[in-house]
């Protein structure tokens, strides 16, 4: 074939129409060139994606170094832990009404108190966590603190919550500490607004309700039945007291507890700690509304304290609040019942198991042992029982 200056024109090789055949084969290794490419720009942009969420998941959380600092003052005088690799973690709930999506709850009068403590008690083994109720009105000794203006409180014999007030997370946490005589190794601040968050990005919690719920003071109102409640409710259902069940604060915390366990049964059911799409908002809600000690303010500090609860079965993760009773000198107060409380703390601190029933039988108080079967006639169980339940416990059947 000639071309129109009468050159011969051949169809060499690389030709599309060349019986080799190499035509194709260019054309094969352009592809796979073009779709190595795509793939690795996916491969970028999947790290850069990660990163920044990673990123932006990290930044999230404050890390509250005044408390590191006032703390580190006062090493000398803070318990021991006894056992490696047991963990005991203050988590409070701050009413603090400062903050984003807060300011709806009330006048933000700097006066900030806990308005639920809990101390978490996770097994060296990992094997079950133990979150044990301080309630807010128990009579207590709180240390000198220091206040957020740089001076020093005095020594008080007051209420539980009012060392969150007079001292932030450090004075609560050296008050818990000189009350059970337990090393708490981290402590984590959550306010109203990170709760409701939390919830949300679960898609709700459903809890069972005997019968209507109406409190104007929480905006709360609930049919009897099966509920399952938004973030905002859940806020005012485990907040709510004079309107609900007896009143006690004793009863809220039973309520708040079956929530969590509720909670907790809600993540771990719907695969949520394996599935990155469902993980991501929670970790998000999560990480926005928490400040916490230096060794948990980063993501990594996070995942290293709850990699090893995803295999703790719901059936160990027990709530109970600690053993008390009305404060003699005033019925709107509590006081520790001993020496349940101190079996309770001892346990705790040495890392020993302990037991949990609904109701205690008999008339029998928090912390009894009972004989073992087939025992000699008293013979002590070494595994007390205590008051309280469990996560894998429903109140919807």
């Amino acid at each position: 074939m000639d071309d129109a200056g009468g050159r011969a024109v051949g169809l060499g090789p690389g030709a599309g129409g060349s019986p080799t055949g190499a035509g194709p084969r260019r054309r094969r290794r352009r592809w796979a060139r073009w779709v190595a490419g795509g793939v690795g720009l996916l491969v970028v942009g999947a790290v850069g994606v990660g990163w920044v969420a990673y990123r932006k998941l990290d930044g999230n959380i404050t890390s509250d170094r005044t408390a590191a600092d006032e703390l580190a003052r006062f090493e000398k005088e803070r318990p021991t832990a006894l056992v490696r690799g047991a963990q005991n973690i203050l988590v409070i709930g701050s009413d603090s009404r400062a903050g984003n999506g807060n300011d709806e709850y009330g006048r933000d009068s700097g006066t900030e108190r806990s308005d639920t403590t809990i101390l978490l008690h996770l097994a060296a083994d990992r094997r079950s966590a133990t979150a044990v109720s301080l309630p807010r009105d128990l009579m207590v000794d709180v240390p000198s603190c220091r206040r957020a203006d740089g001076r020093r409180t005095e020594p008080a014999f007051t209420m539980f919550n009012r060392a969150f007030q007079m001292g932030g997370s450090a004075c609560t946490v050296r008050t818990v500490e000189r009350m059970t005589d337990i090393r708490i190794d981290h402590h984590v601040v959550v306010d109203f607004n990170g709760f409701k968050e939390m919830v949300d990005a679960v898609d709700g919690v459903e809890v069972c309700l005997a019968e209507p719920i109406h409190d104007e003071q929480a905006d709360l109102r609930l049919p009897a039945g099966r509920v399952k409640l938004s973030g905002e409710q859940a806020l005012g259902y485990v907040r709510a007291r004079k309107s609900l069940g007896d009143g006690s604060d004793t009863e809220r915390m039973d309520r708040q507890q079956r929530f969590l366990g509720a909670l907790a049964a809600k993540v771990r059911g719907n695969d949520v700690l394996l599935n990155p799409v469902k993980l991501y908002p929670v970790l998000d809600a999560a990480t926005s509304s928490l400040t916490t000690d230096p060794g948990l303010a980063s993501l990594r500090g996070l995942y290293d304290l709850v990699r090893g609860l995803r295999t703790i079965p719901m059936e160990k993760v027990q709530f109970l609040t600690v053993p008390r009773k009305s404060y003699v000198y005033d019925a709107n107060r509590d006081e520790l019942v001993e020496p349940a409380a101190r079996r309770l703390f001892a346990r705790l601190r040495a890392d020993e198991p302990l037991a949990i029933a609904r109701e205690l039988p008999g008339g029998k108080r928090a912390g009894r042992t009972e004989r073992l079967s087939g025992s000699p006639s008293g013979t002590p169980d070494p595994v007390p029982t205590f008051r309280g339940s469990t996560a894998a416990e429903k109140d919807c059947a």
